[in-house]
């Protein structure tokens, strides 16, 4: 059984699931690495979900607001031996339930043309594909996507 557990980006564990996402978006970015990379500073993040199985970190995903009306979901990642059991989807529900707790409306996200996972995982929970927004703008590799939340 998956337990969440809302925290702030100082967690530790947050931190050690980070060092693996970023060390999987080096090699899936490829030369477009250092051009993300400046905007997943974890720093100060007040947002964050770390999803246990047992007492094992197994994935995590935050917030940070875009826009008064807005958040910004970031640094959504599962450890490769808990995929595929639901954790991001309860993890991002989460996420939702706790922005719209703040009283924020929308959710949008950043991810890659080469994550058809996150993509798909996105859609299956009713992200919609939207323009590109800054600082994504003119990132050919960048798919963005919304969604309303209540």
């Amino acid at each position: 059984m998956i337990t969440l557990k809302k925290t702030t980006s100082d967690a530790i564990d947050f931190i050690n699931l980070i060092v693996l996402l970023d060390q999987d978006l080096k090699i899936r970015d490829g030369e477009d690495h250092d051009f993300y990379n400046q905007f997943n500073k974890t720093n100060a993040i007040k947002h964050v979900i770390v999803g246990y199985e047992n007492e094992t970190a197994a994935g995590c995903g935050a917030f940070r607001e875009y826009s008064p009306e807005c958040v910004e979901i970031k640094r959504m990642f599962v450890h490769p031996d808990y995929r595929k059991q639901g954790i991001a989807s309860q993890i991002l529900n989460e996420l939702e339930r706790w922005a719209a707790d703040l009283n924020y409306t929308q959710t949008i996200l950043e991810t890659g043309k080469n994550q058809p996972e996150a993509i798909a995982l996105y859609q299956k929970l009713g992200y919609t594909i939207t323009p590109n927004y800054p600082p994504y703008e003119n990132m050919e590799n960048s798919v963005c996507m919304k969604k309303t939340v209540s």
